[in-house]
C-alpha cells in the first residue's frame, strides 16, 4: 500500500492557509502517479464530496474519511490515522508507504526494487540536502527542547546528518507499524499543545529514526529525488518530493 493524508478545512502553518475542500487537483498527479506503477493508494481525507469521490475511486485509489482532532496539526495526527488504518486494514499488508500526497509522484515501483528487498529491517525515507542543525530545524525544535527531556541532546549527537524529511517514509509492515505507532505516541505525548509557529513533524520524526532506527535508516538517492530540486527529468529514483 501507499496511503497519504489530505485533511482540509483547517488552517496549514506550513502552508500558511487553508486548504480547500474537495479539490482533487491537490493530489492529482500522486494519485496518477500511483495508478501508473499499478498499485494501490489509500487516501485519508474529511473533505472530498462523494460526487468527487465516485469519478475518481478505481482498483489503484480508495478512499477513507476520517476525522480531524483538532489539538493536533494534520501533517502530525496522520501518523494516529495511519497506526489505525494499517490495524484494521482487512487483508494483510506486506510492505507500505506514508508519503505527502500534493508534492509527492511516484516514479518506480518502491516494492520491487533490490535494495527494498533486500533490506527488510529498514526504514526508508526521504531527506533534504542539508544538516539536521540548521536554522529552520533548530528554530522547529523549540518546542520539544523544553518538553522532551533529551532532545536537546539528540539535536546536538546527529547534527551534522542530513536532515531527513518524513513526506517519504516505508517499508516492510513490520517494521512501520511499530515504526509510526512509536511515532504517534510521541507527538500524542509531547506535541498535543504546540502553539508554536512550527508543528513539530520533522522535528519527532528525525528524533525517533535517530535515537532508535540510525542503524537501519536509508534515505537520499534511489529513495528520493533531490528535495526541491524540482528534478523532472529523473527517472532513477523511487518518488519525487517536489
Amino acid at each position: 500500500l501507499i496511503i497519504g493524508c489530505h485533511i482540509t478545512g483547517v488552517f496549514d502553518v506550513n502552508r500558511q492557509h487553508t486548504l480547500p475542500n474537495d479539490d482533487f487537483g491537490l493530489v492529482q498527479a500522486w494519485a496518477d502517479s500511483i495508478a501508473s506503477m499499478g498499485l494501490t493508494a489509500v487516501l485519508l481525507h474529511n473533505g472530498f464530496s462523494p460526487k468527487t469521490i465516485r469519478k475518481h475511486q478505481s482498483k489503484h485509489l480508495l478512499f477513507r474519511r476520517v476525522q480531524h482532532a483538532a489539538a493536533f496539526s494534520p501533517n502530525v495526527y496522520r501518523y494516529g490515522l495511519y497506526e489505525q488504518l494499517l490495524r484494521s486494514w482487512p487483508t494483510p499488508v506486506e510492505a507500505v508507504f506514508f508519503t505527502d500526497v500534493s508534492d509527492v509522484v511516484v516514479l518506480n515501483n518502491p516494492f520491487v526494487q533490490p535494495l527494498f528487498l533486500s533490506n527488510p529491517q529498514s526504514v526508508f525515507c526521504g531527506d533534504e540536502p542539508k544538516p539536521l542543525q540548521n536554522d529552520w530545524m533548530l528554530d522547529h525544535g523549540t518546542f520539544f527542547r523544553q518538553a522532551v527531556p533529551d532532545y536537546a541532546r539528540f539535536e546536538a549527537d546527529f547534527a551534522h546528518l542530513p536532515l531527513l524529511n518524513c513526506g517519504i517514509i516505508g517499508g516492510s509492515a513490520a517494521v512501520m507499524l511499530p515504526f509510526v505507532e512509536a511515532l504517534w505516541a510521541l507527538h500524542a505525548r509531547f506535541n498535543g499543545h504546540n502553539n508554536t509557529a512550527f508543528t513539530g513533524d520533522m522535528g519527532m520524526f528525525n528524533y525517533l529514526v535517530r535515537t532508535r532506527y540510525n542503524g537501519h535508516v536509508l534515505h537520499g538517492s534511489p529513495v528520493n529525488t533531490v528535495f526541491k530540486g524540482y528534478e523532472t527529468q529523473r527517472s532513477d529514483c523511487w518518488f519525487r518530493h517536489k
